[in-house]
């Protein structure tokens, strides 16, 4: 039997694809060009026994998110640059008390509300440093609508299977433009669920990572009784200032997504074999840099493309190699320089490094590309 398809834009895509991982709440506020994923939940989600709540704002939002998320529930918001500098004492919180969810930031121009209708990629170290304190960061970013459905339903294994917040960071080209979406079978794609505890609730401790870095979580409700903070604290998850114990659960929480860098990342490399010149690109703008490797293949210079789909952790090994190799990498972004100053770090001088910015509302085309090529070879 076919395969069911539809012309979807990228921001229902997103809602579909959350609804294929099992979510089933979803706690948000409209903003531009985000809102159409709000929609479609609105719609879709009391047909699967989901709820659907609009708050009074950003933070609220992110506030429900959390609490959903710690009675079990697969909880997902989705906003913009702005919504999501509201929301950042809330992803700090958490962040530091593992709490699984996915946060959709559908990219615009900034700073504060900026262009609300046109694109950029100002955004993505803000899913990174954007919280205060030491913590990890899973962000993901897709380029097409295919592409945002599975890899929102990736953002929601991630964040069940590391128990920690996951951005999906996609900009408004991809967000408002339509495209075919195929629709996976049931079982098709994976679907992880976070796990829970083996343990009696007597004995249940809600941070007990002495069986593994990610220790299990159970549901308010579910008839297990657990305290969650914001604070620093003991496996029980009542606050703590004992330094070894502080120490111990700072590093953990990191180290369980740096450790686990091969299972996260992922990236997607074409034409990168015997390429001089590699194109480092993410989003929107990776669509414009094939185009652009193409062209320039066709005019003799032998470029690739790295696309990273995991933006964070950021793909060193592989943009380190490329920079061993490439006599130049063309960082292609629009923003004054985000990523790239990530690629310079890496590449620690093996290659030229430069970058393609725009952030005049309007996408980066591959001539622009193909231009700041032709100037450092």
């Amino acid at each position: 039997m076919a395969k069911k398809v539809a012309l979807l834009q990228g921001n229902e895509a997103c809602a579909h694809g959350a609804l294929y991982a099992g979510c089933n709440f979803f706690g948000g506020y409209p903003i531009t060009p985000s809102t159409e994923v709000a929609e479609v939940l609105a719609n879709e989600l009391p047909k699967v026994g989901g709820k659907f709540i609009q708050m009074e704002d950003e933070i609220a939002a992110m506030a429900s998110v959390i609490g959903a998320a710690l009675t079990g529930a697969k909880a997902l918001t989705a906003t913009s640059g702005p919504g999501v500098s509201l929301k950042q004492e809330l992803i700090g919180y958490a962040c530091i008390a593992e709490t699984p969810c996915v946060i959709i930031n559908v990219m615009r121009g900034g700073p504060s509300t900026g262009m609300p209708t046109g694109p950029g990629q100002s955004d993505v170290m803000q899913a990174r440093w954007g919280t205060h304190g030491d913590h990890a960061a899973i962000a993901l970013v897709p380029a097409s609508c295919q592409e945002i459905y599975t890899e929102t339903v990736r953002a929601f294994n991630l964040a069940e299977k590391y128990r920690m917040p996951v951005q999906v960071l996609y900009d408004e080209i991809v967000g408002h433009m339509r495209e075919r979406v195929e629709f996976p079978e049931p079982g098709e794609l994976e679907v992880i669920n976070r796990e829970v505890p083996s343990v009696s609730p007597e004995e249940y401790k809600p941070y007990d990572a002495t069986k593994g870095a990610v220790p299990p979580l159970a549901s308010f409700g579910s008839g297990y009784k657990f305290h969650v903070t914001g604070l620093n604290k003991a496996a029980d998850g009542f606050p703590t200032t004992k330094a070894e114990l502080v120490d111990a659960e700072e590093r953990r929480q990191i180290d369980k997504v740096m450790d686990a860098v091969d299972d996260i990342e992922l990236n997607e490399e074409y034409l990168t074999e015997d390429a001089e010149v590699v194109i480092w690109a993410y989003g929107s703008t990776s669509r414009s840099a094939r185009y652009a490797v193409n062209e320039l293949r066709e005019a003799g210079i032998k470029a690739g493309l790295f696309r990273p789909l995991t933006l964070w952790p950021f793909p060193e090994k592989r943009t380190a190699a490329l920079a061993q190799q490439a006599k130049a990498i063309v960082v292609a972004e629009m923003n004054l320089g985000q990523m790239i100053y990530e690629v310079e770090r890496v590449a620690k001088g093996a290659c030229t490094v430069v970058g393609e910015f725009r952030v005049d509302g309007e996408p980066i085309n591959p001539g622009q590309i193909m231009d700041k090529v032709k100037e450092v070879l």
